[in-house]
């Protein structure tokens, strides 16, 4: 009698699905443009404000536009930090919610590593902040919570400035970690940056928010009645006093997502997404981080002042050694106790240099800087130069290392893209028995 085959060792990081392969890299190819555009704006943002002509950037950002009686005649810097960035959570939530219902995060086994890392990428940052600001004052401790978030479109232009080419496994890895973080950032937010509460406004949201989610659950796509309602919704939201982001989220996820391997046409979910991520990534973002992004050396109190403020360096060192330290820590101790194995091809040196690209926390980052400390405020600039030069040394860092390993990413990117048959599906999912019509 043949003995059944043993039981396939439980590993980290594995390769996945063809179609779920395919669905990455059409988000990582948006998200790249748009972290080039972004890096293309903070970096203008940065000259201006620190230009003699720094005076027209601030008073572009205060411009007044938007109803008084409505309490919206917010400034330009203020649309783009609670409408713009709504965009982007609700591209973020409609990502997440695939996730959980169609992705990787539905099982539990494959969920547990990238909830791990992201809970250890947040929680070492927001301790070492902590034990910088402890006895700092001035309402220091409420900046908490900014070296805690990873930007993934910013880490995806990184890797496009350095070209190296990530194997499957680390891109989605990579993915993943950013969905989940973007899930407790905004969980953050909402519970601890939210000041006086509302509840009429709030409680009238449900009422568009219910409009909305009956329309996309009988996948109704005509934008004239969706936009008003998703306006309507983040309007109240923004006048309860709970930050406006939040709405974005909240009308993702009564968005339908449907479990399928193959089938005609794109889902409501995948609809939406295709449409509204392009948008997010390539004008939302951007314009956020021109506004957000231009700090001023010298209204900090000149670069010295800076670097030895308590909130800097704990913002700088949360992102560099916090991340890097949280996220490969939860790494090894879901290994430890899962006894799973790094996936054939990968060492722990690569997630070295993945967990040091979490160190990347721009867009979230500056958001929450904004919240705690009030925008335009000494401790908003100082955390924002934290932000800058924490995520400037974890991109270089992880450059150093990731560049290191790029002839060996090399020859695993060529395995997973070798295609014998030229049939579309690369040979190493067929092996592994995952292949799918094209959806």
């Amino acid at each position: 009698m043949t003995p059944p085959p043993a039981p396939r060792e439980p590993q980290l990081l594995p390769r996945g699905s063809w179609p779920e392969v395919r669905r990455v890299g059409d988000i990582l190819r948006t998200e790249t443009v748009g972290g080039v555009l972004l890096l293309a704006a903070a970096v203008l943002a940065l000259v201006w404000a620190n230009s003699p002509w720094s005076g027209a950037y601030r008073s572009l950002g205060d411009v007044t536009l938007g109803p008084e009686a409505l309490h919206l005649d917010l400034s330009l810097a203020q649309w783009a930090a609670d409408g713009l960035l709504a965009i982007f959570f609700f591209v973020a939530g409609l990502e997440l919610k695939r996730e959980f219902v169609a992705g990787d995060l539905r099982e539990p086994r494959r969920a547990v590593l990238p909830v791990a890392a992201a809970i250890g990428g947040m929680t070492v940052p927001a301790a070492i902040y902590v034990a910088f600001n402890a006895w700092a004052g001035d309402g220091a401790l409420t900046g908490w919570a900014i070296p805690t978030a990873t930007d993934i479109a910013f880490a995806l232009a990184v890797l496009g400035v350095i070209n190296t080419n990530l194997p499957v496994a680390m891109r989605t890895f990579l993915l993943t970690l950013a969905v989940v973080d973007d899930l407790l950032a905004i969980v953050i937010i909402a519970v601890f940056y939210t000041g006086s509460l509302h509840f009429g406004p709030l409680l009238l949201a449900l009422v568009p928010m219910a409009l909305f989610a009956l329309l996309v659950q009988r996948r109704v796509r005509a934008w004239w009645l969706l936009l008003p309602l998703a306006v309507t919704t983040w309007a109240l939201v923004h006048a309860s006093g709970v930050h406006a982001t939040v709405a974005g989220v909240a009308l993702a996820f009564t968005v339908p997502v449907i479990r399928r391997k193959a089938g005609p046409g794109l889902g409501m979910a995948e609809h939406l997404e295709h449409r509204i991520r392009p948008l997010s990534a390539g004008i939302a973002v951007p314009v956020f981080a021109f506004f957000a992004a231009g700090v001023s050396v010298a209204g900090a109190g000149g670069l010295g002042a800076s670097l030895t403020d308590s909130v800097t360096v704990g913002v700088m060192v949360g992102l560099v050694v916090g991340k890097a330290v949280g996220v490969l820590g939860a790494t090894w101790l879901v290994q430890r106790f899962t006894r799973a194995r790094l996936a054939d091809g990968l060492a722990w040196w690569d997630m070295v240099g993945l967990a040091l690209l979490a160190g990347i926390g721009f867009t979230v980052s500056l958001l929450i800087g904004e919240l705690a400390f009030g925008a335009g405020t000494e401790r908003d600039d100082y955390s924002k130069i934290g932000v800058l030069l924490g995520s400037l040394l974890s991109a270089l860092l992880a450059t150093v290392v990731l560049r290191a390993r790029n002839r060996h990413y090399q020859g695993v990117c060529a395995l997973e893209e070798r295609d014998s048959d030229a049939d579309g599906v690369p040979d190493v999912y067929e092996e592994q028995g995952t292949r799918t019509k094209p959806a």
